[in-house]
């Protein structure tokens, strides 16, 4: 073709597609011209398809589409608009079947490129401005929408990324990528019930895939069926066997269902296969029995060093060289490893102790005795929940073991549940606070919210027995609307020593929030204001909190154990001082030291630090 035919070409297209917007029937017309002058000009027969289904002409618009991705079967647009059309006659089949064949074709589309690539170098901003500029003109670009929904889910805009893998799956349902992408979303979001139902999609079109196995067993454990994610994670590591990170994932499942020997044993496989990964360390520090070997000292040691480590194993290796020096009481070394690891992992959390203090203020300030007055009698009067609040490593999963040895009560985890509720509140009325919204809840919504977190729960209630306990320490911020919406529920302040507490925390890596706990300052100032609202409650709601204090429990533990059963309306029963022996699932950090029978030896642990705790000490003197 001459360089004036292309010329002229050039211009008949420009003016095709300006005809386009404005008069689809001449640009339909247009179109065919060009087309009689140059047969199967690929652009000419995008903007004929464009032109027929502008006027509704559907089926017609087919034809050049179907002509295109004969010719050019990598043609990405011609997929797309062959995939947008067929939606638009409602053949979802084939509108699947376009759009898979488009994500295909895709991979040579230079825009996708460039997004894909700053996406990999984590330069969100410039990926997402790509993937808009795409989408804006081609709305239903599923790869775009698909590279756009990670971005979110990366900055945790779980709600947005959700929304577009949904797009994207209505548009093209065979879309598994997208369809494990939502998985993961809403595995995160702790809606594990929804991400199995995806996740058995995936399976049943590909048993094999290594991926969907791995999320599926992580999404059987979250929902407490351990012994069937065992099963998964065995079958998946016989043909897998390199992979560090699913050795270690199996080693975190083994140790819930209390199969120590186990799980050291995989977590050992990991950090063969791969020494800097520092999760899998600390993992092995975290079964607390366990003792590390001069060989494993130096092994980390020597990975601390690697240039290029990520600050994720870096912080990671500290906190498991923290506990390995602590064994060995060389507390000076211990703590500088322990120092050394909250820093790192401070540095990327942005926390506002602030915002805490502000929060508990405006906590005291609406949830007043009159507040509570005007509410009576109202929520759902089911007496099911006990909930055990408080701070994190205070004693609140062995007074969970001892409830749940008892015949009619049954233990579950740190359930998500009230404060993904209180979330859902506060963004759908836009306040700042929750008990803005709650103060405008009405008697039939507060029953409702009641009925509705028994509801969510009930997934987690295996053993049919007629009370179960709620285990997230954080509630304690929770607990006027837990009042509320549940007032017949019992709840548990589990409480510890300020130092042994604090120090606990600083020494112990959380795999997820509790923010306020790497840094001894902020760990001082969190212990303040949960026992200044603590004490509120008890001020507003007499009598409503049952006070276990650790080192009472420790000191004198029949008749601590005796007083809980009672405070529970529950009668004595002797197995409840046996409960090292109850084999139940046990998902926190304690769950090796619940295994055992009563000890005394964490009371004064922290003693052994005096000497580099001022800044929690300080923040503690009224409390000591």
């Amino acid at each position: 073709m001459s360089e004036h035919v292309r010329g002229s070409l050039s211009a008949a297209l420009t003016n095709l597609m300006r005809l386009l917007a404005v008069d689809p029937a001449m640009a339909e017309v247009q179109a065919r011209e060009i087309l009689r002058v140059v047969p199967g000009q690929p652009g000419a027969l995008l903007l004929y398809a464009a032109a027929l289904a502008a006027q509704n002409k559907l089926e017609e618009a087919l034809d050049p589409l179907k002509t295109l991705v004969a010719a050019e079967p990598q043609h990405p647009a011609a997929w797309r608009d062959l995939g947008d059309v067929y939606t638009a006659l409602g053949k979802t089949e084939a509108a699947d079947d376009a759009y898979m064949h488009h994500i295909q074709a895709s991979t040579s589309d230079r825009a996708l490129i460039e997004a894909a690539g700053a996406l990999y170098e984590n330069r969100l901003a410039d990926s997402e401005r790509i993937l808009r500029a795409i989408l804006k003109d081609h709305p239903t670009e599923i790869t775009a929408i698909r590279m756009l929904a990670e971005i979110a889910a990366r900055l945790e805009r779980y709600d947005q990324a959700e929304k577009l893998l949904r797009r994207a799956l209505q548009l093209a349902p065979s879309f598994d990528a997208a369809r494990a992408n939502l998985a993961i979303v809403l595995h995160r979001q702790n809606r594990s019930v929804e991400a199995r139902t995806e996740l058995e999609t995936l399976l049943a079109r590909d048993p094999e895939n290594p991926s969907h196995k791995n999320q599926y067993a992580a999404v059987l454990a979250r929902l407490g069926e351990t012994d069937k994610a065992i099963a998964v994670y065995g079958e998946l590591l016989k043909t897998v066997t390199g992979q560090p990170k699913i050795w270690m994932s199996y080693g975190h499942t083994l140790k819930t269902a209390g199969r120590r020997a186990e799980a050291e044993d995989a977590y050992r496989q990991s950090v063969r296969l791969q020494p800097t990964l520092g999760e899998a360390w600390w993992s092995l520090a975290n079964l607390k029995t366990f003792r590390f070997s001069d060989e494993d000292i130096a092994t980390m040691s020597r990975a601390l060093t690697r240039e290029g480590l990520s600050d994720e194993d870096r912080l990671h290796l500290d906190f498991a060289l923290g506990k390995a020096f602590e064994d060995r009481k060389d507390y000076e070394t211990s703590f500088a490893h322990y120092a050394a690891a909250n820093a790192c992992r401070a540095k990327a959390l942005n926390y506002d102790a602030d915002l805490i203090t502000a929060n508990k203020e405006r906590l005291k300030s609406v949830l007043t005795p009159e507040f509570f007055a005007a509410r009576a009698g109202q929520g759902c009067p089911a007496p099911d929940p006990i909930f055990i609040v408080g701070l994190p490593r205070s004693g609140s999963t062995l007074i969970e073991q001892i409830l749940a040895s008892h015949s009619q009560v049954e233990g579950t985890m740190e359930l998500p549940d009230i404060l993904a509720m209180i979330d859902r509140l506060r963004g759908g009325r836009d306040a700042a606070f929750y008990p803005d919204v709650i103060a405008g809840l009405s008697a039939a919504e507060l029953n409702d919210l009641g009925e509705e977190y028994l509801e969510r729960t009930r997934i987690h209630r295996k053993l049919g027995r007629p009370l179960f306990i709620d285990k997230m320490p954080n509630n304690f911020l929770q607990i006027g609307f837990i009042h509320l919406i549940l007032p017949n529920a019992k709840i548990i302040d589990a409480r510890r020593h300020p130092m042994a507490c604090g120090f606990s925390c600083f020494k112990q890596h959380f795999a997820r929030g509790q923010a306020f706990s790497y840094s001894l300052t902020d760990i001082g100032r969190y212990y303040a204001d949960y026992v200044d609202l603590m004490a509120h409650f008890d001020a507003v709601l007499p009598g409503r909190i049952v006070r276990v204090q650790y080192e009472t429990m420790i000191a004198d533990f029949e008749t601590t154990v005796r007083n809980l059963l009672a405070a529970c309306g529950l009668p004595f029963e002797e197995s409840c001082l046996r409960y090292y022996q109850n084999d139940r699932i046990v998902r926190t950090a304690s769950s090796e030291q619940v295994r055992m029978p009563i000890f005394s030896d964490a009371v004064d642990q922290w003693r052994a630090y005096e000497n580099w705790l001022d800044p929690l000490k300080n923040m503690l003197s009224s409390y000591l």
